[in-house]
């Protein structure tokens, strides 16, 4: 039974008011929303955008941005009833445990590692793709052996950025905060400059057709490869491989979903809010809505300035690669340069996430509790922070992005089905709490966020779902090794929601 105890949002709550383990609050609705927009325009609007367009949807890649923009807001509202509800640092990780038990919460955290410091790592090597498209304006190549994973031996632009950035978040989350605004202001400026000088060089006629008639995958190879490859849908039901048409469509929405993950990490920073109860709804709904106008417009943008055919999949800066392909040299210069900072910005706010959830599995006691000591003049866990840099900088310099962007999405979308899951059972369970926040229908909402998630998860590739696997399989060994034995409710079983009360003992 005690896999699936569970611990009560009360002594969760408690838990913030430690002085040794309390985490500083500098936050408010505005700060929330930047965060959310800074973390989903970067690599989604900058690097996927092209890819999905050129390898599986064409024009309707626009359609596959509504598609997930979509399912993220039927999750999107369950995160914003949770975080006002339980303003505690580690999102979806602190809601599992308040509601579903000490093993789903494990399975949650250990899935948003994989979320956080895999996307961190995957937007890290997009911003080295496109700082030597900047350097290369200027004269400045890098030798070919550091400069990517794909054709040399380490990425380490990539690397540096994620060590400068944990210094950086090391120093508190206000110092963080601004550097986020600054850097968010410029990239979204950049973007309307792309809608807008876009517009006039679109040609209808490359939206024709809008959505390409499918084909066989021919690039999926064939044999045991090929099924590799394969979205996991087509492998269960029989369906012929295939790119374009309707299923690929849905297919890139599966694809671009790495876009839409800002409103989890805006749940992440709840303990740092100030008046979470009203500013972490706001934050949340409030950045989904900007970002998929953005992502819509600059999609339609990219596949009217140039034909989807002529785009190349495996090119780490389509963008600014299409403006130069018909002559507007200086506006591929000036997206290139928004997009190094605006990956940054991204990049920074991912190993927040991360760092937030750790420290809240630390302070559980499912990871080794000194982890979540806090400075007390910063008021940051200074020692997680600099633990999750190193690896996120080592896993950034090692592996390429093409192996890491899919186990984002995945593990995402896993994420958003067991919060969905978990809003309902909370409900049922503690009907007494204050939500400053209620999902509207919550049975219907959540029942078909848990549908649209998982439908995109079938259209990720069975390599992907088996990495996926051989990952949660990974963290089930430590948490049976370790983490069952040392967490807090093993040895305070008091606050546990099963028990009578919710005292520290």
């Amino acid at each position: 039974m005690s896999l699936w105890r569970t611990k009560s949002v009360e002594a969760s709550i408690a838990d913030t008011e430690e002085p040794e383990h309390a985490l500083k609050k500098g936050l408010g609705a505005l700060d929330l929303v930047v965060f959310g927009v800074g973390v989903s325009v970067g690599a989604g609007i900058f690097v996927l955008t092209g890819q999905a367009a050129a390898s599986s949807a064409g024009p309707a890649v626009a359609l596959s941005f509504v598609i997930a923009a979509v399912a993220c807001a039927l999750a999107a509202v369950c995160y914003a009833e949770f975080a006002s509800t339980v303003p505690v640092a580690g999102s979806a990780y602190t809601f599992s445990f308040a509601t579903l038990g000490e093993l789903v919460a494990w399975t949650i955290g250990w899935d948003l590692v994989l979320e956080f410091v895999v996307g961190a790592a995957a937007v890290s090597t997009s911003f080295s793709a496109y700082l030597q498209v900047v350097l290369g304006q200027v004269g400045i190549t890098l030798p070919a052996a550091v400069s990517s994973r794909e054709d040399g031996l380490v990425d380490l632009p990539a690397a540096l950025l994620v060590l400068a950035l944990t210094a950086v978040i090391a120093t508190g989350i206000r110092l963080s905060s601004r550097l986020n605004q600054v850097l968010t202001a410029v990239k979204v400026g950049v973007v309307l400059l792309v809608v807008v000088v876009g517009a006039s060089y679109v040609s209808t006629a490359n939206w024709s057709p809008f959505v390409p008639p499918a084909q066989g995958a021919a690039t999926s190879g064939g044999g045991e490869e090929g099924v590799l490859l394969t979205p996991l849908v087509q492998t269960l039901f029989g369906l012929e491989p295939s790119v374009f048409g309707v299923g690929g469509v849905v297919a890139a929405a599966a694809l671009v979903f790495f876009a839409f993950i800002g409103f989890d990490v805006v749940a992440t920073t709840a303990e740092e809010t100030r008046r979470p109860q009203r500013d972490v709804p706001i934050g949340i709904l409030g950045s989904l809505a900007v970002v998929t106008v953005l992502y819509v417009a600059v999609s339609l943008v990219i596949t009217g300035v140039r034909p989807y055919t002529e785009i190349d999949p495996a090119d780490g800066a389509p963008l600014a690669t299409a403006f130069t392909a018909i002559g507007v040299g200086w506006m591929g210069s000036v997206v290139a340069v928004g997009a190094c900072l605006g990956l940054v910005a991204v990049t920074m706010i991912l190993i927040i996430g991360q760092t937030r959830v750790a420290f809240a599995m630390a302070r559980d006691g499912l990871l080794p509790r000194s982890l979540a000591r806090t400075d007390p003049r910063t008021g940051t866990p200074v020692r997680i922070t600099v633990i999750t840099g190193t690896v996120i900088a080592l896993l950034a310099a090692l592996v390429p992005l093409s192996e890491l962007s899919l186990l984002v999405n995945i593990g995402t979308l896993f994420a958003f089905v067991l919060v969905s899951v978990g809003v309902v059972v909370l409900r049922r369970t503690r009907p007494d709490l204050q939500r400053s926040f209620r999902v509207p229908a919550v049975g219907v909402v959540a029942a078909l966020s848990v549908v649209a998630c998982l439908y995109l998860m079938l259209n990720l590739t069975l390599e992907t779902w088996l990495r996926f696997l051989v990952w949660m399989a990974v963290g089930y060994v430590f948490y049976f090794a370790y983490s069952r034995r040392h967490s807090v409710l093993a040895t305070f079983p008091a606050r546990s929601s099963g028990s009578s009360g919710t005292s520290r003992s």
